[in-house]
């Protein structure tokens, strides 16, 4: 076998080195280094936390406000076995992850077809957009007072907050992913006889998809936030109803227990998205890896 050797990050190849043994240790290398980013990411973590529980025992920072990790740890598995103010996490979680997902796609749906729509259409584009811009301007969480106030502490309000989240982001990408489409695939398009709902089946959608899938891994964190702002105003089950109420009720390790089952959620979304993105999107080349 040829001589490989690697400095400083760098693959070194023997002259005559043959394309197997050069891919095999392309392949080592990624192996090597998504191993030293986990081991750094775990030594990352547990210098965090143990500093963390270190100062808040050594009163150096006021454990009233910042708990110790041990101590979120054994409320976290007693949020798990015993729920919270008579409910299961499973029916906080339930309900908090089901308006979050209904949000999520109606938002995305209605968002995509408008951004579409209106980008392909010059006109429907002037005429609405003073008004999206005046919509867009309004923080989105303000708007959770008036969905409870019109639908009270129902689903619908908490789907109502997420909707609005998720669809101004997605409406935002899907216009400006029209916009760059290829102008001159386009014109081919038309030249070859293509009708107008062809090129914007085959050529502009699949041009705007990358745009779409960059907003659907943000929305659904914003339709998570949607959903727990609403329930942060006026419900009676949730994590964000949780939240609050361990707010009230001084429970900083509770607290800290519910924030870290939202972030769990985000985590598992933004993984089912990756995945959705690849199954859907096989044309899509591949993120390249930094290797020398």
């Amino acid at each position: 076998m040829s001589k490989i050797s690697v400095e400083d990050g760098s693959i070194i190849y023997a002259a005559g080195t043959s394309n197997a043994e050069i891919e095999a240790a392309a392949k080592h290398a990624a192996q090597r280094h998504k191993m030293l980013v986990l081991i750094w990411q775990m030594v990352t973590l547990v210098v965090l936390l143990g500093s963390w529980e270190i100062s808040a025992r050594n009163m150096w920072i006021d454990p009233f406000f910042y708990s110790y990790p041990s101590e979120i740890f054994a409320r976290l598995l007693e949020f798990i076995a015993e729920g919270s103010d008579g409910h299961s996490i499973w029916e906080h979680v339930g309900s908090t992850l089901w308006a979050s997902v209904l949000g999520f796609f109606l938002g995305s749906a209605i968002g995509i077809f408008c951004g579409i729509s209106l980008g392909r259409n010059k006109m429907l584009a002037d005429i609405f957009s003073v008004y999206i811009k005046v919509l867009n301007a309004i923080p989105r969480v303000v708007l959770a007072p008036i969905f409870i106030l019109i639908f009270g502490f129902t689903l619908a309000a908490k789907v109502s907050v997420a909707f609005v989240m998720v669809f101004f982001v997605v409406f935002a990408n899907a216009f400006q992913g029209v916009r760059e489409a290829d102008r001159a695939m386009i014109a081919n398009a038309k030249i070859l006889g293509a009708s107008d709902w062809q090129v914007t089946r085959s050529v502009i959608i699949p041009s705007a998809m990358s745009w779409i899938f960059a907003s659907l891994h943000l929305s659904f964190s914003f339709a998570i936030v949607g959903a727990i702002v609403s329930e942060f105003v006026g419900s009676n089950r949730g994590i964000g109803h949780v939240i609050q109420l361990a707010r009230g009720l001084h429970d900083v390790p509770l607290m800290y227990s519910a924030i870290i089952v939202v972030l769990v959620l985000v985590l598992l979304a933004e993984y089912a998205m990756t995945f959705v993105e690849n199954r859907f999107a096989k044309w899509k080349p591949q993120a390249m890896t930094d290797m020398h």
